[in-house]
């Protein structure tokens, strides 16, 4: 092995990982951190020079260590979250939102009463969210974002919706946007500019739902792990977008027409319909397996339960992953 490829190819393993990861929801960078720590920078290139033609393996391991933890700080370290840069500008690390680029005018922050403002940061606790239901809806939509988060359902309420959070790396925030005659709700997680190695499955959040409208669902998700049992609701549509996750759904009787469809990475996907349900699976699956009780294939990537064509309800399910594990049974 020549030495002098080890630096480079840890720096490049390292920051390919840690984008990887980035895009999974899991950890946040401190992108800041870049300008205002800098000098590590010289320090790593400094350690690699003095040692550049020692090729024991205390030298090795100690250029290694030292550009591992350079960029550790560099992109997870969190100082204060303010970071000076001239007279009355600083750095504040304490928005909701991916980027950490947030320049606050300090002398703005006083006024001619004396008072002061000041941003808060919630890290931990719980919330909850509710909306009312009103018996003119007819048809609802739930939307939901984020990843690195826990999402359960199968509880009905009184209310048209309800969630209940647990809160470790990430703030949740429900909105509503209705869309012609949709009632539409709008339920992201927003990650905070704190990365807390582990703490990220501690994040949760548990729904209720109304079982009087027709319901649309459509979630985006990064490495989620989503468990719904569904079989109380009426659903029309039902999409997943995810990447390293584990999906467990259980669906209950279709309506004239229930689409399913659901996209993944890496992921463990488990989908349950009523025995009695007709319904027709199309998967594209690259190299993942499936396993489908109960169901004849068709055609190519086509299978469907016996009497599917004559049925008057009609479950359309589509798979579509790289390298995942699908599987449909029938209860």
């Amino acid at each position: 092995m020549r030495h002098d490829k080890i630096v480079p190819g840890v720096i490049l393993i390292t920051i390919g990982l840690v984008f990887l990861l980035r895009s999974f929801g899991l950890v946040h960078i401190h992108w800041m951190n870049f300008i205002y720590l800098w000098p590590i920078f010289l320090l790593i290139g400094g350690i690699n020079l003095i040692f550049a033609n020692n090729r024991s393996p205390l030298a090795s391991t100690l250029k290694v260590g030292v550009v591992m933890l350079g960029l550790g700080v560099i992109l997870f370290g969190n100082f204060g979250n303010r970071f000076h840069f001239w007279p009355g500008y600083t750095y504040s690390n304490n928005d909701n939102s991916d980027d950490d680029f947030n320049f606050d005018d300090n002398d703005n922050n006083d006024n001619d009463s004396g008072s002061t403002h000041t941003d808060v940061v919630k890290i931990d606790g719980n919330s909850s969210f509710a909306e009312p239901f009103n018996a003119k809806v007819r048809v609802a939509k739930l939307n939901i974002s984020g990843g690195g988060t826990g999402y359960y359902l199968s509880d009905t309420t009184n209310q048209l919706f309800e969630a209940y959070t647990k809160e470790q790396t990430a703030n949740y925030e429900l909105s509503r946007n209705d869309q012609d005659s949709v009632f539409v709700l709008n339920f992201d997680m927003k990650k905070n500019n704190h990365f807390r190695f582990g703490k990220g499955k501690n994040n949760s959040a548990t729904f209720k739902l109304n079982s009087a409208p027709i319901w649309d669902m459509d979630i985006q998700t990064g490495a989620t792990k989503l468990d719904f049992d569904l079989s109380k609701f009426k659903l029309r549509n039902f999409t997943i977008s995810g990447g390293a996750a584990a999906f467990d759904v259980k669906m209950g009787e279709p309506l004239a027409v229930t689409k399913i469809d659901i996209s993944t990475g890496v992921s463990s996907v488990k989908i349950s319909v009523p025995m009695d349900a007709a319904c027709r699976i199309v998967s594209d699956s690259g190299l993942s397996s499936n396993k489908f009780d109960g169901f004849n294939k068709t055609d190519d990537d086509h299978y469907e339960t016996p009497g599917f064509a004559t049925a008057k309800n009609k479950m359309y399910i589509k798979l579509d992953g790289g390298i995942s594990d699908f599987k449909v049974t029938r209860y």
